[in-house]
């Protein structure tokens, strides 16, 4: 939950979370949908759908306990080599390195290794220096608090920018302060271009006042997932491309009216979402993929940051 989230969002859903999936049993017990519902709000669905999967092959494949060791580890669905590194040496004290953005920064500073940030090159370099230091702490019995201390050093002390080096417990070995170059490495991530795109959403009630709400391929962003009845693409949907998504014909006497336009970014897109309130003189009919909630059944699904938001639109006034 903690990669990528603000702690302060984290707190609001671990607890729930645990209560709810007490043990790895229990959340490889439960549906898909049961665990995205939990999640919901913490974004990065990716993380959820792979924690299920983990939970599934501990259980299939390691009756139910986690291994110790980082190769068993790593046939788990969702472990890389810096998960299993942090569980199998913080969790278990086995020889083995940790390396994520803030020990890659140490790593390269202290070594003054003019790398750039993310790269395949910083990678090379950091996971072989991690796991030397990491024979030599696995060796003195302080495997643990090495890794956790070279992390939390990176985090505190040895940040991207204006790093305190006054107060570094490796000022005197660091090269990179050495050669005042500890600013300049590591060289920065070049940021990839977001794509623009435009997605229509559509707030529709029947007579019961349920709001109708459709579920998302299995694949792609927000997979599996539920949301308003959305069009997406380079620009807004026109009203024949709304109407053919509801299943309502083109004199079905429908009105359409803007409600909300705003922007929500994520790592690789920046998506315009515009939302249309509809309601129409005859009862639309729509794909499969589509079901009418209630407002207290709509609150316990799995939906995104701004399709909850959208959807808490749907029980304004009309």
């Amino acid at each position: 939950m903690l990669q990528q989230t603000q702690v302060s969002r984290v707190l609001e859903k671990f607890g729930p979370f645990i209560v709810r999936f007490p043990t790895i049993g229990a959340l490889a017990a439960a549906t898909e949908d049961d665990v995205l519902a939990a999640w919901s709000g913490l974004g990065y669905y990716r993380r959820a759908r792979l924690l299920h999967a983990a939970a599934r092959g501990i259980v299939a494949d390691f009756e139910g306990t986690v291994p110790r060791d980082t190769p068993a580890l790593m046939t788990i669905p969702g472990i890389g080599r810096y998960t299993a590194g942090a569980i199998s040496s913080i969790v278990f004290g086995r020889n083995a390195p940790i390396v994520d953005g803030n020990v890659t920064r140490v790593l390269l500073r202290l070594d003054g290794v003019m790398a750039r940030h993310g790269s395949k090159e910083a990678a090379d370099y950091a996971w072989p220096r991690a796991e030397t230091l990491a024979g030599a702490a696995h060796g003195l019995g302080v495997i643990a608090a090495f890794n956790e201390g070279l992390m939390e050093l990176g985090a505190t002390v040895c940040t991207p920018r204006n790093p305190a080096c006054g107060v570094c417990p490796l000022r005197a070995h660091c090269r990179a302060r050495k050669w005042g170059t500890q600013e300049e490495i590591p060289l920065p991530k070049k940021a990839p271009a977001r794509l623009a795109v435009v997605h229509t959403a559509l707030l529709v009630k029947d007579e019961g006042e349920r709001v109708l709400l459709e579920k998302r391929s299995a694949t792609g962003m927000w997979s599996n997932m539920w949301q308003a009845p959305t069009l997406e693409g380079p620009k807004p949907a026109g009203r024949a491309a709304v109407l053919a998504h509801l299943g309502v014909e083109v004199g079905a006497g429908v009105r359409l009216r803007r409600v909300a336009d705003f922007v929500h970014t994520t790592s690789h897109r920046e998506i315009r979402f515009i939302v249309l309130r509809v309601r129409s003189d005859t009862r639309p009919s729509p794909p499969n993929r589509c079901r009418w909630f209630g407002r207290a059944e709509s609150a316990t699904l799995a939906l995104s940051n701004p399709h909850r938001a959208i959807v808490a639109l749907g029980w304004g006034a009309d």
